[in-house]
């Protein structure tokens, strides 16, 4: 797939222009981020060049001070929510770590600056019945309704990100061996294990519903599809679960991203351990697994119950 670069803003002078053009590549070629990723980085040196115009102050990416990104940012904190902030500063340390790691320049200007307190939002999830009455609110009189019960069922049962069902192929899945192969941030591949249940659905909308669409030429091997035979948008699956949501009246504000989170938080509820939900997740880091999971108080308490030396 080709790797669009965002178009840079007539704000940023030629030398922000260039070194900004190279941060791109550096972040999508070296690091592997996504495009999203880019894009929002892209966007905030983007306002930092706004910045700098609208106060009609002239200083290269080399020469840029602490003191001229304070100002900056302290424009910005009237405007942008805590975690907004902490993105930004965020960003601009990553790029002038990569101006230093280029030789571009010898201090980071961001060294001191610290990025606002932000607590951990646990994410909503949804119980199995939730999940259950959401699915069967699908309309499966229709071909996309067909679709929509193998999507939901794949995206919950195997806990993938909305990024990843979208893009999951037809040569990713390894029935036989009871697993999917998933391309996860950064272009990381893992494989995540599938019930037979879920199997069941993909195989009936793979040989009754998508053998029949005319497929778009570059869509051959891409799973689930449109109407017009192409690979379906992040935002429809949004819209696809927003509507059964409020048809089932589910008085939770939920996206894709809540079946994920609710996939782990019914592993971890049934015993499964953090460091296997972390695998099939694809997180880097344990910490971040553990903000996926919901634990109230009860299940703690039967926790410690079952497995403290000292429980009895």
């Amino acid at each position: 797939m080709v790797f669009l670069l965002p178009i840079i803003s007539f704000l940023c002078g030629m030398s922000w222009k260039n070194y900004i053009t190279s941060f791109q590549s550096y972040l999508k070629i070296e690091r592997g981020l996504s495009k999203n990723t880019v894009d929002n980085y892209t966007f905030d040196l983007e306002r930092l060049c706004g910045f700098l115009d609208e106060n009609n102050i002239t200083v290269t990416p080399e020469k840029i001070n602490e003191e001229t990104i304070q100002q900056f940012i302290y424009g910005v904190s009237k405007e942008l929510n805590a975690r907004s902030q902490a993105r930004i500063i965020s960003g601009l340390k990553s790029f002038f770590s990569y101006m230093i790691f280029e030789d571009y320049r010898s201090d980071n200007p961001m060294e001191l600056i610290e990025a606002p307190k932000i607590g951990r939002k646990l994410p909503d999830t949804l119980s199995v019945d939730d999940i259950d009455n959401l699915i069967a609110a699908i309309d499966l009189s229709t071909p996309e309704g067909e679709r929509n019960k193998a999507l939901l069922e794949t995206l919950y049962g195997c806990g993938l990100r909305v990024s990843e069902i979208i893009t999951l192929k037809i040569s990713d899945l390894f029935f036989d061996e009871g697993f999917i192969k998933i391309t996860g941030k950064g272009n990381k591949q893992r494989f995540v294990p599938i019930a037979k249940a879920t199997q069941k659905y993909i195989e009936s909308y793979k040989n009754t519903i998508r053998t029949h669409l005319i497929i778009a030429k570059g869509f051959e091997d891409t799973l689930f599809l449109n109407r017009r035979g192409k690979q379906l948008t992040r935002a429809m699956i949004f819209t696809i679960i927003k509507t059964l949501a409020v048809k089932i009246n589910l008085a939770k504000n939920i996206s894709p991203h809540t079946l994920r989170h609710s996939f782990a938080t019914h592993l971890l509820e049934n015993g499964a351990d953090l460091r296997s939900i972390q695998m099939m997740l694809g997180h880097e880091s344990i910490t971040t697994t553990e903000i996926y999971v919901h634990l109230d108080r009860k299940y703690l308490t039967q926790v410690m119950a079952t497995f403290h030396p000292r429980k009895k």
